[in-house]
Order: structure tokens, then C-alpha cells, then sequence
């Protein structure tokens, strides 16, 4: 079994452990990274007048869905808190019982938000953009995401749930396997080849939600199989309030914070969506988004390191580790970021063009969005490390603060000035982006000085002489 043992977690050197911990989620988010450009890649190849609405479409659909699934990632986060500190005190029933209590939560929630979505999407996104021929693709696209939402929601749980334990090796191959038949599905689906009608955007949806399919049910039997470290049981599955209680209070200030986020996003669709040149800006901007996920990769999988270290080594009682695992993973991300950074500046053109070739409109927007938002990147890995510290401590509170921050009192604001208070169209939207990053870091900083975070949030002490 391909999972870190917590021997080496509590014991191992703190940059290794962090790195194996962290590749396969590395690769796993490459892989879902691959996933969103294998729609936006696609699409971008249709004949030219449907090419730049359809990616404009997809870009503003996902920050709708995130708003939506962002309730089910506080729950993730209390999961991740729960089982990471009870694998670290040896409680490894109490850990089933988490996982147990938060699939039963989201997997209810995201049947009920499925269905909202689907029903107010139709009236969300006009108010996005203006240009009916961008809303009419994404309304089409976005529907579709909704009813499979459920699936959804049990793929994403399943690697915050074993990544807890340690594994996070299982959830790269499950995500290994739905990545490539999106792959395979989306080009036949979107053009239609062989026997199959070209559907285009609606392909696209149908592909990714068949794929999600199949990925939640592959997911759903690793986990009732229980020979991955955690057991998801029927049993543990029936709502306990007690569970419910400790769940809501670890994980709503993260739901806050995720769906407020997500709402910020929204919102900066719309500031988006409104400058001169809207259609251009939204397309640029939804391939340059994308691509800087992929330099986000390897921060995202040293952040899932840091956070399975931290909570388990709070829940050994091992303060000390926590507080070294912490500085030394925030150095390790911002370093990374600085490196990684130079790189994107240099090829962002042909990136771009590979992706919208004969645009030259978009190529050019992406080109000077990312150019800009380059100063702010690095500054990311020190908000996302001081992120992964509260949240393997349990205290949503202060990454609450940090997320809302960055978004409404910082990325917003900032947006709509440099854009139309001084006037400076799409170019100031990707100036307040790079802004609202540095500040944020500064943010993060003096919270994690508090120090809230080395405390741990499960009751009971770990049994003697383990």
C-alpha cells in the first residue's frame, strides 16, 4: 500500500516527508488541471466564430459551480482536520466515524445544490456579461454540470479523506483513470467524430460529468473495501448530532471562507465581463487562469503535505514538529513559485497560442494578463502554506479571514479601481489581481503569528505510550 506510514510523518525528515506526501497530489492536480484544459483546448479548436465563445462560456461557468461546492469543501476541511489528528493519536475508529458523518453531509448537500444550480443558473449568468452569445454557452454547459453534482462531490471527498490518512498515492490513479477518458470522451463528443453528432459545448459537459461518474463510484468502493487506512461504513454513514456539531464547527468558517472566495470570483467574472473589450478579456483571461493552475501544481501538493503532517503531529502532542513543518514549507512554496514564475513570463506567447491558434486578440490579452500577474504569484505560496497550517490545526476562522480578504476587501475593490475609476480597462483587472496577492501574503503572516494554529482540535488524548 503506497501510503506514508505515521512513523515517518512524526518521525521523517520534514522536507522529504512534505515532497512524498505531496507528489502524487502533484500529479493528481496536474491531472485535474489536464482535465479543465482538455475542455478549454477542445473548444478552442471549433471553427473561429464559435471558438471564443465557447471558452469565454467555460470560464464563467466555474466560478459559479466552485460557489456552489464550496459548502462541501468546509466539510472536507473539517474531515481532513478530524482524521489527521485521530490517525495521529492512534484513534483510528474515530477517524472512520469522520469520514462516515462527512460523506453522509455531502453527499446530501450536493443533491440539493445540483438542483438549485441547475434551476438558477439561467438567471446567474446574464448577470456575468452582457453578451448574450458567451451566457447562452455557458447556461448550456453549466446545467449539465449540475445534475452531476453528487458524483462530484464524492470523487473530491475521496482524496481529502485518504490524503488525511496519508495516502495520497490512491487518489492519483483514480484521478489518472478519469482524466483519460475525458480525453478520450470530449474530442468525440464536442466535433462529433466517427458516428457521434457534434454537440461542442454540451459535449464537453457530457463528457466530464460521465467521467465524474465514474470516478465517484470507483472512489465509493476503495473506501467501503476500508484496505486503504480508512473505512466508510453504513453504519457510521447514520447522522450522529454530536459528530454533526463538531463537523459544522470546524468546517463552516471554511465554507465561509470557500464560498465567499468563490462568490469574490463571481463577482470578478462580472468586473470581467464588463470592460470594452469583454468577449476578448474573458477568453484570455479563462486560458491564462488555467495555465497559472498549472504552475499552482506543486504548491498545492506540498500544501496537502504540510496540512497532513501539521494535524497529525498535533495530534501526536508534537507542537514542535508542527511549528517547524509550518516556516519550513511556507520557504520551500514561495521559493518554488519564484522559479516557476520566471519560466511562465518566457513562454507565456507560445502557451497561448497553442491553445487559441489565430487569435491573435486573445493571445494578446492572455500575454499581458500574465505578465502582470506574475509579480503576485510567488507571494501565493506564503498565503497557501499559512492556509495549509490552520487547516490541518482544525481553526477555520483565520483562513476565513484571509480568504474573504484577499477577494472583497482586496481583489474586488482593487479590480473595479484600476479598471474604470482610473480607467484602465482589462489591464487594471489583472493589476489588482497581482495586488491583491501581495497583500494577502502580508495578511496571512500576521495571522499565523498568533500562533492559533498549534492548537489541536479533537478532545481526547492519544493513548499512553503511542
Amino acid at each position: 500500500m503506497n501510503t506514508v506510514s505515521r512513523e515517518d510523518i512524526l518521525q521523517g525528515p520534514i522536507i522529504k516527508t512534505i515532497f512524498r506526501l505531496g507528489w502524487p497530489v502533484m500529479i493528481s492536480t496536474v491531472l485535474q488541471v489536464l482535465y479543465s484544459l482538455a475542455d478549454t483546448f477542445w473548444l478552442g479548436h471549433l471553427p473561429e466564430g464559435e471558438s471564443g465563445a465557447a471558452v469565454a462560456g467555460l470560464q464563467i461557468s466555474w466560478p459559479i459551480v466552485f460557489f456552489l461546492i464550496s459548502f462541501v469543501a468546509g466539510f472536507a476541511a473539517a474531515g481532513i482536520a478530524l482524521i489527521s489528528q485521530y490517525t495521529g493519536a492512534r484513534m483510528g475508529e474515530k477517524a472512520n466515524l469522520s469520514c462516515g458523518q462527512i460523506y453522509s453531509l455531502s453527499l446530501g448537500f450536493g443533491a440539493l445544490l445540483g438542483g438549485l444550480g441547475y434551476l438558477l443558473s439561467p438567471k446567474l449568468l446574464p448577470l456575468i456579461t452582457h453578451s448574450q452569445e458567451v451566457t447562452a454557452v455557458a447556461i448550456l454547459y453549466i446545467q449539465i454540470i449540475f445534475l452531476g453534482m453528487p458524483f462530484m462531490f464524492a470523487a473530491f471527498l475521496f482524496g481529502s479523506v485518504l490524503q488525511a490518512y496519508g495516502d495520497t498515492f490512491t487518489p492519483m490513479l483514480v484521478n489518472g483513470i478519469t482524466v483519460a477518458l475525458n480525453v478520450i470522451l470530449d474530442p468525440l463528443l464536442i466535433f462529433g467524430w466517427g458516428p457521434l453528432p457534434k454537440l461542442g459545448v454540451l459535449g464537453a459537459a457530457l463528457a466530464t460529468v460521465s467521467c465524474q461518474m465514474i470516478s465517484s463510484v470507483i472512489a465509493l468502493y476503495i473506501l467501503f473495501e476500508g484496505r486503504r487506512g480508512i473505512k466508510l461504513k453504513l453504519a457510521n454513514m447514520r447522522p450522529r448530532w454530536k459528530w454533526i456539531s463538531k463537523i459544522f464547527k470546524i468546517g463552516l468558517p471554511a465554507s465561509i471562507g470557500n464560498s465567499g472566495t468563490a462568490f469574490g470570483f463571481v463577482v470578478l467574472m462580472a468586473v470581467i465581463g464588463r470592460v470594452s473589450n469583454a468577449p476578448v478579456a474573458l477568453a484570455a483571461y479563462g486560458i491564462g487562469d488555467r495555465v497559472i493552475h498549472l504552475m499552482f501544481i506543486c504548491i498545492e501538493g506540498l500544501g496537502v503535505g504540510l496540512t497532513t503532517i501539521l494535524g497529525q503531529s498535533l495530534g501526536a502532542e508534537k507542537v514542535g514538529r508542527a511549528e517547524v513543518a509550518a516556516k519550513k514549507g511556507m520557504a520551500l512554496m514561495f521559493t518554488i513559485l519564484v522559479v516557476e514564475t520566471c519560466f511562465l513570463w518566457l513562454l507565456r506567447r507560445s502557451i497561448l497560442t497553442f491553445f487559441i491558434p489565430g487569435r491573435s486578440d486573445i493571445i494578446d490579452e492572455g500575454a499581458n494578463f500574465i505578465s502582470i500577474f506574475v509579480f503576485g504569484m510567488p507571494f501565493f505560496g506564503i498565503f497557501r502554506a499559512v492556509g495549509a497550517s490552520f487547516q490541518g490545526s482544525g481553526h477555520n476562522i483565520p483562513s476565513m479571514i484571509m480568504d474573504l480578504s484577499r477577494l472583497w476587501l482586496l481583489r474586488v475593490p482593487l479590480c473595479y479601481l484600476f479598471a474604470f475609476t482610473l480607467s484602465k480597462g482589462s489591464t487594471g483587472v489583472w493589476i489588482g489581481m497581482a495586488i491583491s496577492n501581495i497583500v494577502g501574503a502580508v495578511l496571512a503572516l500576521l495571522l499565523f503569528s498568533t500562533g492559533v494554529w498549534k492548537e489541536k482540535v479533537i478532545e481526547e488524548k492519544r493513548p499512553l505510550g503511542v
